[in-house]
């Protein structure tokens, strides 16, 4: 889109570390540059050269000094929106599938993804989770447990709004190396940008960069686990696995890089669980030490949980699901969030404040529903009325069991 643009840098230093330690997939600490600013004042005095007279008097006034703090130029407030899972499952697949014969594609998303179109395009950034890998060409299409998606629900996620999506996740290695070239291949040619897994050592220490208003946002990407599969021995690269020591060591060399806002998403939790396990507890003690990173958001369980705060720093514990196939409640519910940043007078960005806009999804159609966009509207029916409603109140439910400042939820109509 043309509010935004991208980029994706590797610092010289930062490959030549990373390379060299490849083989124990470790990653080196380094030391955080401030990115604080100061303004100094020069006073200059004058004194009569010593042998001008036998004695002298030197009287010093005293000057009074005056510090101005001027809000640099540009914008003081950007948008970030966070969504959950996209898994798709085969009923998804089979209707993107009748979706495509009306719109002359193989499969097509589009539609699903549709309602949240007008929330989520207009985010200054808005990145998805892409949770399973694209299929490789000439390769069938696989669901649960080994997923193999149509290289489609990638145009369907930038139809939607969406700029790029984390792809760590526990289904990064189920269709292997060539599952994750065909999916950041595919990523590249729907102009969709990626974090968390990789197709070469230099892609894998590329930090991801959006470049928005003149504001650089920096997103990272680790998952818990790959369901089994193990790292190849000849690309231990391929896909980030969460390490709070890494973790923290590549958000402060995204600060050196000139990130003004460092995100990371993580896909951790207990499945099915509302509540964060000990694990998700831990780890985000752990890298929010660091005063690098300016938000957590995190994927995996496919239920909602709270949203809170750790050493100062929002995190998102768990969104839910997004699109997928399960209708067992409250599985269909889901949030996307909406993190406002702001620039404080000292030009440092932070995020100031989350709107957590309630979503559900439709059986049969497979739309993803914000809930109470649709319940404004007077041609909701009846039944679907009554879901939504629901729906709301189990999400609302589980958001208080945390009540932190700053996290708002629009009231239902």
């Amino acid at each position: 889109m043309s509010r935004r643009r991208w980029v994706r840098v590797a610092g010289s230093v930062a490959v030549a570390l990373v390379l060299a330690s490849l083989a124990s997939c470790g990653a080196s600490s380094a030391s955080t540059a401030s990115s604080a600013s100061s303004t100094h004042a020069t006073v200059a005095s004058t004194a009569k050269p010593a042998a001008a007279v036998a004695k002298t008097t030197t009287t010093v006034r005293p000057v009074a000094t005056t510090t101005t703090t001027t809000i640099p130029p540009g914008p003081q407030n950007i948008t970030l929106a966070f969504a959950g899972d996209l898994l798709p499952h085969g009923p998804i697949n089979s209707r993107a599938a009748q979706y495509g014969r009306a719109t002359g594609k193989p499969y097509d998303y589009a539609p699903m993804l549709a309602p949240m179109a007008p929330i989520i395009s207009k985010a200054d950034v808005a990145i998805c989770h892409m949770e399973v890998p694209v299929a490789p060409p000439g390769q069938p299409i696989t669901t649960y447990p080994s997923f193999g998606s149509p290289p489609q629900l990638v145009e369907g996620a930038k139809s939607a709004g969406y700029d790029g999506c984390s792809n760590a996740s526990n289904h990064s290695l189920d269709r292997g190396r060539a599952g994750i070239q065909a999916t950041l291949d595919r990523f590249d040619q729907d102009g969709m940008h990626h974090a968390g897994t990789a197709r070469t050592a230099l892609e894998a220490i590329t930090i991801t960069k959006y470049q928005v208003k003149g504001v650089t946002v920096a997103h990272l990407s680790y998952a818990y686990d790959f369901n089994g599969y193990h790292l190849p021995a000849d690309a231990p690269w391929a896909a980030n696995k969460i390490d709070p020591k890494r973790i923290r060591a590549d958000a402060a060399r995204a600060r050196r890089e000139g990130a003004d806002l460092v995100v990371v998403s993580l896909h951790w939790g207990t499945e099915y669980d509302s509540n964060p396990n000990q694990f998700q507890r831990d780890v985000a003690s752990q890298i929010l030490t660091s005063k690098d990173i300016s938000l957590v958001i995190g994927c995996h369980a496919h239920v909602v949980q709270p949203i809170g705060k750790v050493n100062g720093t929002y995190v998102v514990w768990g969104m839910g699901n997004q699109l997928a196939n399960q209708r067992q409640v409250p599985k269909s519910d889901g949030i996307t969030v909406i993190a406002t940043a702001h620039r404080a007078k000292s030009g440092k960005w932070g995020i100031a404040g989350i709107e957590a806009v309630p979503t559900w999804i439709e059986g049969g159609s497979f739309r993803v529903l914000p809930v109470v966009a649709t319940l404004k509207n007077p041609a909701t029916p009846a039944g679907l009325r009554a879901e939504l409603n629901a729906s709301y109140d189990r999400t609302l439910n589980v958001l208080r069991r945390q009540r932190t400042n700053g996290v708002t939820v629009a009231a239902k109509p």
